[in-house]
């Protein structure tokens, strides 16, 4: 009987050991799933979000407070020969936790009002292989007064 008392806690300190083991090995598991999870990507969104189907719901003659009921506050406003509504944003991304982001969309809509605000044109800029892209007329401007508001603009989205 007193053998069998002398067994019980080396089989119980067995039992702890393998416990801990274990633990340790799920331990380590956890930790190997957070430093790799970390290395995922991310992706980044700056500025203004255009809800689905918001620029199909401003047809030309709109007014403005229709826009704004539907788009919302623009990111800015110019006012030279009427009044336009910039709707400004970037989408970028990294592949990597740690490195450097990578831009892979920017978008200005664009929403032009004549003198009695009303909608006289829309359109959806992007950066295509470098130069201002309409997305809607699939026109690029080869000059005029949009290239000195647009450019700043995405210079001022690029360097945030």
């Amino acid at each position: 009987m007193a053998e069998l008392s002398r067994s019980r806690p080396s089989l119980c300190l067995a039992r702890m050991a393998a416990s801990w083991r274990g633990m340790r090995s799920i331990a380590a598991i956890a930790l190997i799933c957070a430093v790799l999870g970390a290395c995922t990507g991310e992706q980044f969104q700056k500025g203004y979000i255009l809800p689905p189907g918001a620029l199909e719901q401003i047809p030309i003659g709109a007014s403005q407070d229709q826009v704004l009921i539907v788009m919302g506050t623009p990111s800015t406003v110019a006012t030279l020969n009427g009044e336009v509504f910039y709707y400004i944003s970037q989408r970028s991304e990294r592949p990597v936790a740690f490195m450097n982001q990578k831009v892979v969309d920017q978008r200005v809509i664009a929403i032009y009002f004549d003198k009695n605000r009303q909608v006289v044109r829309l359109a959806n800029y992007g950066l295509k292989d470098g130069r201002i892209f309409d997305f809607i007329s699939r026109t690029t401007p080869t000059s005029g007064h949009e290239m000195s508001y647009l450019a700043p603009l995405f210079k001022l989205l690029s360097s945030n």
